[in-house]
């Protein structure tokens, strides 16, 4: 009886530990993807890529954030990239940013 109530516990905090990080990556997705909608309204297509990403506080996150946006068929990628702050959950600024530009998205403090 103390198995199955162990491998019941342990499947309950598996499906939640994933379904939270899914959550939580799946947000930031849809952060982006809006970010996207009113940076280049009525491309044809686009991509995006994180190049990387620092949580300087619990409800804060910098992405640094590749872009590549196709504006007609036909014609090549624009690329671009941006510095996106999200706080909880909510794009709060953008920064363009040169694209081979080093960036340190550290707090002013460290």
């Amino acid at each position: 009886m103390s198995t199955k109530w162990a491998l019941s516990s342990c499947l309950f905090l598996s499906l939640y530990f994933f379904s939270s990080t899914a959550a939580a990556t799946g947000d930031i997705a849809a952060v982006i993807e809006g970010f996207m909608a009113k940076q280049f309204p009525g491309s044809h297509s686009h991509m995006w890529i994180i190049n990387s990403a620092d949580r300087p506080a619990l409800n804060e996150m910098v992405v640094d954030l590749n872009t590549y946006v196709v504006q007609r068929e036909n014609q090549e990628a624009n690329e671009s990239r941006f510095l996106l702050l999200i706080v909880e959950g909510r794009l709060a600024g953008t920064q363009n940013i040169p694209l081979d530009s080093k960036t340190d998205c550290k707090s002013e403090s460290a």
